[in-house]
């Protein structure tokens, strides 16, 4: 892609993203006409996601939009005092919960490219109390982090927006400590999908256009640098990924999986 597409990509990503935070609605991930998710259902949604009741309490007023499409918490095997990074943090759900396991000796920080969003997740974090998290605007292509700094990377559902995936898993590992981890869930293409389906842009912005396949995205990352890879598709995810774009057989093409790596110590 020229780097002018890339950018139109970003901007209707973008602008999705800031209509979802502004109006203060649920949602799921899927095109513009199937994300009116009433907010009594998003607390079933994020448990079909695999988060546990008590994590879908814990977290602020407001931080769980429904998005997302699986529990990268699940998977992170997060410690006290390490430093976490979720890319695409949203209005705070995952970062929230994550903050709760690093504990005030550890820390957060949340980056997302949609200045609506940021600005939720900052409001929810000051009137909640969360002392040891911080929300930075910037692009996931493009990490507002310095070297080396990170214990862990999160990522629900976001990677997948990105139309430069190569970069980004460039910066992941540039922002990781020797030794860092990753620990994602994100939609991945388990068939080739048609052209018209790739080229729809509300697919793309609703997290199913933009999915390459397990062997791209095992490339993708030992390019990077990152070992101890293991990329786990999770059937299951077809019953909630049919919602997202109901009649359009999307499930047939992308399903949700976690991706681990890590960087290898020094």
């Amino acid at each position: 892609m020229s780097e002018l597409e890339n950018d139109r990509i970003r901007q209707v990503v973008r602008e999705r993203y800031a209509l979802m935070a502004q109006d203060g609605e649920a949602a799921c991930c899927g095109p513009s006409t199937c994300c009116d998710t009433p907010k009594s259902n998003v607390e079933g949604l994020s448990q079909a996601m695999g988060y546990s009741a008590a994590e879908v309490l814990a977290v602020p007023e407001g931080a769980n939009l429904g998005l997302g499409c699986g529990n990268p918490q699940a998977i992170a095997a997060l410690r006290s005092g390490e430093t976490v990074l979720d890319l695409g943090s949203g209005a705070g759900f995952d970062a929230f919960l994550a903050a709760r396991q690093v504990g005030d000796t550890g820390r957060v920080i949340g980056v997302d490219m949609t200045p609506a969003m940021l600005s939720k997740a900052r409001m929810n974090a000051d009137q909640s109390g969360y002392r040891n998290t911080e929300f930075r605007l910037g692009e996931i292509e493009h990490l507002p982090i310095a070297d080396a700094t990170v214990d862990v990377i999160l990522s629900n559902c976001v990677i997948n927006l990105s139309p430069d995936k190569p970069r980004v898993f460039a910066e992941a590992y540039r922002v990781l400590k020797p030794g860092g981890r990753l620990a994602i869930s994100d939609v991945v293409a388990m068939g080739e999908l048609p052209e018209h389906l790739r080229q729809d842009l509300a697919l793309y912005a609703g997290c199913m256009g933009g999915a390459v396949s397990i062997p791209e995205l095992t490339v993708m990352l030992e390019t990077s640098g990152f070992t101890d890879i293991r990329i786990r598709p999770k059937d299951a995810s077809r019953t909630f990924i049919r919602d997202w774009a109901p009649g359009m057989s999307i499930e047939d093409f992308v399903v949700s999986a976690t991706i681990e790596a890590v960087k290898p110590a020094a």
